[in-house]
């Protein structure tokens, strides 16, 4: 008995991964930003203590770069978060790829973030989506719906599936964090997509962000990519 509940456990499990993932045939994308629960989950299980711990907290730029006391990515602006769903930022680009590592996957290309991000690729996708279509926007043909720093319903973060689902079912490509990928241009490491602090011109696939690879602030969070063999999305 002890042994099928387990078996089924881990099916269950397996199951609720590939539903919070987005399938490209030989790749697959977390459909929304890693949470703070998913990350507490890798902290509990490698004992894991970022940098923003370390150092004393993460930083906001007002009027320049601050740091903030105890802001990491347990309680991003400094007090417990609102949600766990919200996403776990305050994390260099190698702590970020080290939660990738740990949950299987890895962090994604910037042209693969760039594919998933503008262009429909699902089979069948729900009205008004098109496949094979590029879109200007990862939200669609306009950027509303997405958190920027124009009026919408968030004043900061919002929490993974609070806003519009974009193009190919996913979550906050365009806007909430910025999310690291792979791609390296010496010491630096390249962002996506834009944060709540900036307006919508930050979604365009053609604006390109660098950062040091050790910085950490507020507005930088990350999702994973996973390698799988190739089939039908």
């Amino acid at each position: 008995m002890k042994r099928r509940w387990l078996a089924w456990l881990c099916l269950w499990g397996a199951a609720a991964s590939a539903q919070e993932r987005v399938s490209f045939g030989t790749w697959a994308l977390d459909r929304t930003e890693v949470t703070i629960t998913q990350f507490a989950r890798h902290a509990a299980a490698t004992g894991v203590v970022t940098q923003a711990e370390r150092e004393g907290g993460g930083f906001e730029y007002v009027a320049g770069w601050q740091r903030r006391a105890g802001w990491n990515w347990r309680q991003p602006d400094g007090t417990p978060p609102t949600s766990d769903a919200l996403p776990a930022v305050h994390l260099t680009h190698a702590e970020a790829a080290a939660y990738c590592r740990w949950a299987g996957g890895r962090l994604p290309t910037a042209s693969e973030w760039i594919s998933a991000a503008y262009t429909e690729q699902r089979r069948a996708p729900p009205v008004p989506w098109v496949r094979g279509r590029s879109y200007a926007w990862p939200t669609g043909d306009s950027p509303a719906g997405a958190n920027t720093s124009g009026p919408d319903p968030w004043p900061r973060a919002a929490a993974a599936g609070q806003t519009r689902a974009g193009v190919n079912g996913l979550y906050d490509m365009g806007a909430n964090v910025w999310e690291w990928v792979a791609d390296a241009q010496g010491e630096d490491r390249r962002t996506m997509g834009g944060s709540w602090w900036y307006d919508a011109d930050q979604m365009r696939a053609g604006v390109t962000a660098w950062k040091p690879a050790g910085f950490y602030a507020v507005y930088i969070g990350l999702r994973c990519a996973y390698d799988q063999p190739s089939r039908p999305h």
